[in-house]
């Protein structure tokens, strides 16, 4: 659910930024802090310089530093979330740089296609911290669904991975930890950085013809546009050309519109996308005057990010009474990273070489770790679906009474039959059956 909406009904959120004041019984609501109100959006005028005039690029080395450290006050022992990518491995790097010798946390997996533990391994060695692995299998995951359902507020279909790792950090006795959320965000390490502004400048050309090409050229993509989830976004990318639908939403939607009239058939669905469609839209205007990277930026981190990865990233770990402190959105770093010219953010053969560079001088990361490809903290879902999962969703996607809900049955089948044959990704069926394991759990 988007904020400000919740899954229960009558009942809103808060959104980040706001305060909520409530005054002879009047309640009323205020934006305290944007990033887009911190900073001149102008162009830089010449080198690593931001468009107000400060050598942001210059200070990030310091600004980051400033950040990682600060996120270290606390009473109590505080670990690192270590994943082995670039950016856990970078909050590990700082500290170590400034003397703080780290506790860090690994999932690892069987699964030898999923599994870093050999990158993280590398890092805890190269910067000697204290590290811990924690083994995780389908018949963990299964295990402890019921009371990471119990966990949620609201379902996601995100979040099991913190609640493991969290589980296993708190009985360590750490109860604080850092995690690298927010750094993709902040420093265009998602392949949406790319990808999405190659879209807007389609859907722009795309708009310039004359109609009546238009329609045809629709219809033909769409026909040679293939079953897989980015075949069918492009096909819908096209044929949405007179509509405001950013090419970002659909990157991120789960289900495309055909697919939610689907599994949406109620006769207030209408009405409901309507509102949730002006909200999106929303961010979409207030993100126009960036280019094209920041904006991306911008949207990620005030769509998906606070929307899904925050919020559940705090209510796993807040489930084992760990607190989880994000030094890459630190508000000084943020505003820092938005003055920066989206370009800059891409350039360099290496992924996210800002961030390297911003970790300052002698400080370098394992080679292997900066030359490897990107993989996000997740679980091979989509392996464990087809293997011992299998059973336990099957059952929830084809038995049980969809009837009572507002989701077609025949449309939640056509999800599985689709997963099944690889022409849809595991985060549909999967996002399916949260959703009714929650209802069946909670209602």
């Amino acid at each position: 659910m988007y904020e400000p909406w919740t899954i229960v009904e009558g009942v809103m959120s808060v959104p980040p930024g706001n305060v909520l004041t409530v005054e002879n019984g009047v309640v009323s609501s205020r934006e305290y802090w944007n990033p887009l109100q911190s900073f001149s959006h102008s162009r830089p005028e010449s080198g690593s310089r931001s468009g107000n005039g400060s050598a942001t690029v210059d200070q990030l080395p310091a600004i980051l530093r400033d950040a990682v450290l600060s996120h270290l006050v606390s009473d109590v022992p505080v670990g690192v979330f270590l994943s082995g990518g670039i950016d856990s491995s970078a909050l590990v790097a700082v500290l170590s740089h400034n003397g703080v010798r780290a506790n860090t946390f690994s999932l690892v997996f069987r699964e030898e296609e999923f599994d870093e533990g050999r990158y993280s391994r590398e890092v805890a060695r190269r910067f000697g911290t204290e590290h811990q692995e924690i083994p995780v299998s389908q018949q963990d995951t299964l295990a402890v669904l019921p009371e990471a359902l119990c966990a949620m507020d609201q379902p996601t279909i995100d979040g099991i991975n913190t609640y493991l790792v969290s589980a296993k950090t708190r009985a360590a006795g750490v109860k604080v930890a850092l995690t690298g959320l927010g750094a993709d965000e902040m420093f265009a390490g998602y392949s949406n950085f790319r990808r999405v502004p190659r879209m807007e400048v389609f859907s722009k050309r795309f708009g310039r013809l004359p109609r009546l090409a238009r329609r045809p050229l629709s219809a033909s993509i769409a026909l040679f546009a293939g079953k897989g989830d980015r075949s069918r976004k492009l096909a819908e990318l096209a044929a949405a050309h007179d509509s405001t639908l950013h090419p970002y939403l659909l990157v991120r939607m789960l289900f495309g519109a055909a697919e939610r009239e689907l599994l949406f058939s109620t006769p207030d669905y209408q009405a409901l996308q309507q509102s949730l469609d002006r909200v999106l839209q929303a961010a979409v205007t207030e993100s126009q005057s960036l280019d094209p990277v920041n904006r991306v930026s911008y949207l990620e981190s005030h769509l998906y990010m606070r929307n899904t990865l925050l919020r559940d990233s705090d209510f796993m770990s807040m489930a084992h009474g760990l607190e989880l402190r994000v030094p890459f959105l630190d508000r000084a770093l943020v505003e820092a990273c938005f003055r920066i010219p989206g370009d800059e953010k891409l350039r360099g053969n290496s992924p996210k070489s800002l961030l390297l560079a911003s970790l300052g001088p002698g400080i370098d990361l394992p080679r292997e770790i900066v030359n490897r490809p990107k993989r996000g903290f997740t679980l091979p879902f989509e392996r464990w679906l087809r293997g011992e999962m299998r059973p336990v969703v099957e059952e929830t996607m084809l038995k049980s009474n969809w009837d009572r809900t507002p989701i077609g049955a025949s449309a939640v089948r056509d999800v599985w039959n689709r997963f099944l044959a690889g022409e849809t990704s595991w985060s549909r069926p999967w996002s399916l059956f949260v959703l009714q394991r929650w209802c069946e759990q909670n209602l």
